[in-house]
């Protein structure tokens, strides 16, 4: 019943459909996409209405908020306690918070005033986090802590970062009471 001319009319027909979705693909987003102007990216809008008396909340209006002065704001109502459990949900798979119990990363107790790099029984530092860092002062952690990778291209900390400025307050605050 089957023979290998019917086998070869059903796969040119499959791939003949694919290819016809993909011209119909291809011919929508070229008809239909949004023209990219004055370098917007990929994501620009298409069409603008404009509106009398209407207020604009573009991005280029809102300057960036810089994460040094929303620390130094954040910092002084720190929460330890909530510093604490998260600690304990993002931190402690990789560190201690006992002083000499090193795991995967340095024991941060103490850490908050420490020279970079400086526990003598932990020999998996980066070598780039001195370069860069020289004391863990709070605002060198609130820097390191919101994006480790962009703050030091070459640490061996594989952490995202902690996007949130009163939950790093809190993280750095928990972290500078566990030594007092």
């Amino acid at each position: 019943m089957f023979d290998t001319m019917t086998l070869t009319k059903i796969g040119g027909g499959l791939f003949g459909s694919f290819l016809v979705y993909l011209l119909g693909a291809w011919a929508a987003d070229s008809i239909y996409a949004a023209p990219v102007a004055h370098g917007e990216g990929e994501h620009a809008q298409a069409y603008v209405i404009e509106v009398a008396g209407a207020e604009t909340h573009g991005a280029e209006e809102t300057p960036a908020e810089d994460p040094v002065a929303l620390f130094a704001a954040a910092f002084p109502a720190a929460d330890a306690a909530s510093g604490g459990e998260i600690f304990g949900r993002r931190c402690a798979s990789c560190h201690s918070d006992v002083a000499g119990e090193n795991k995967t990363g340095p024991a941060l107790h103490g850490v908050v005033g420490r020279a970079v790099g400086s526990v003598a029984d932990f020999e998996g530092y980066s070598g780039a986090l001195p370069a860069v860092f020289d004391v863990w002062t709070p605002e060198n952690l609130n820097i390191f802590l919101l994006n480790p990778k962009a703050a030091v291209a070459d640490t061996a900390m594989n952490y995202a970062g902690l996007e949130d400025v009163a939950d790093r307050a809190d993280l750095i605050a928990y972290l500078d009471g566990l030594d007092g």
